[in-house]
């Protein structure tokens, strides 16, 4: 494989590894909000914005953790034919079956882009009592869209590599 698409493979890899293993932590995050939920409620005057930031950290921890699961092959796959599949097979399946994977996530790109601008040109808010500015949290999935896209790229690079019988 040419250098540019190891050192591709080798930075996007890196990268989403070590974003993948600080997200981890952001269930720490939503447990400790939703424990403050429970305590204001019982003990004091109940909190408007606990709920919907627990949404908010679920959602930065299940897209910003979703190209480290692409990177270590957590994602489920159907068995079915599958496991009984030399490696080679294997490759040659994920290499063709991961370009619909990158574009559902480009066209899913395309409408968070658009909708995040439409966040912040229109200061959009959420409709709880708490209201909240969306553009954050809307501009944390379209990063997190954009690096599952890239991850995806790097996992097609390492399955051409496999077929070619090279490791990446």
């Amino acid at each position: 494989m040419p250098e540019l698409i190891r050192q591709y493979v080798k930075i996007v890899d890196g990268f989403n590894r070590r974003l993948g293993r600080f997200i981890m932590y952001f269930i720490f995050v939503m447990a400790g909000i939703l424990l403050w939920s429970s305590i204001s409620k019982t003990f004091f005057l109940p909190s408007l914005w606990t709920l919907e930031m627990a949404q908010f950290a679920m959602v930065a921890y299940y897209i910003l953790g979703g190209p480290y699961s692409i990177q270590m092959g957590s994602n489920v796959r159907m068995d079915l034919f599958y496991g009984g599949w030399s490696d080679k097979t294997k490759a040659w399946m994920d290499a063709f079956t991961v370009l619909f994977l990158i574009f559902f996530l480009g066209v899913l790109l395309y409408g968070g882009i658009s909708s995040t601008s439409y966040a912040i040109e229109y200061g959009e808010r959420s409709y709880s009592a708490w209201r909240p500015y969306m553009w954050p949290i809307k501009v944390v999935m379209c990063f997190g869209i954009l690096m599952m896209i890239l991850q995806s790229i790097a996992e097609f690079f390492k399955d051409i590599a496999r077929i070619r019988g090279v490791e990446l």
